[in-house]
């Protein structure tokens, strides 16, 4: 019979546990704060009691919805020359890679980020734009303004998280 091994105390043996010490250290200096602020307020803890994921499988949520949402952008590149195609595999690409850090950090805490004074209005225009690249594409189908939005989304899109 086999014997379940236990579960590693050290960050040698223990490499995931590692990673997310050095994401609760990353996203702790980025968004500053006091420790004692912290001590209770883990990046991958409990996010608002409704999520039933552990930490390792929102660690895994965030990356699969990351890498799909960028490899949605990646192939809208080849059908670049045909821009309804392109604003749609783009714009649902970019939705995904930015609401892939909901798994990590929560509904709440991500639309409070959002909704943060000195955001609010690149996120009010980058959603517009979003709406405005499906709306266009999907039921005017005129591919100038589909162009259109999809710069303006990608303007908004750096401006917000600048």
């Amino acid at each position: 019979p086999t014997r379940w091994k236990p579960i590693p105390k050290t960050e040698a043996e223990n490499p995931i546990g590692a990673i997310m010490d050095a994401l609760t250290r990353l996203h702790r200096s980025l968004a500053g704060g006091d420790d004692e602020e912290w001590q209770e307020d883990d990046i991958l803890g409990d996010t608002e009691g409704l999520c039933s994921l552990s930490p390792l499988q929102r660690l895994y949520a965030f990356a699969a919805c990351l890498v799909a949402g960028l490899a949605l952008m990646m192939l809208s590149l080849i059908v670049f020359a045909r821009p309804i195609k392109f604003a749609l595999l783009f714009t649902f690409g970019n939705i995904m890679a930015v609401g892939s850090t909901v798994f990590v950090m929560g509904v709440n805490k991500q639309l409070r980020m959002m909704l943060d004074p000195v955001r609010v209005y690149a996120t009010a225009i980058y959603v517009g734009c979003a709406v405005f690249a499906l709306i266009f594409a999907l039921l005017i189908h005129d591919k100038l303004l589909t162009l259109i939005a999809i710069i303006c989304e990608i303007c908004a899109l750096f401006w917000c998280i600048a």
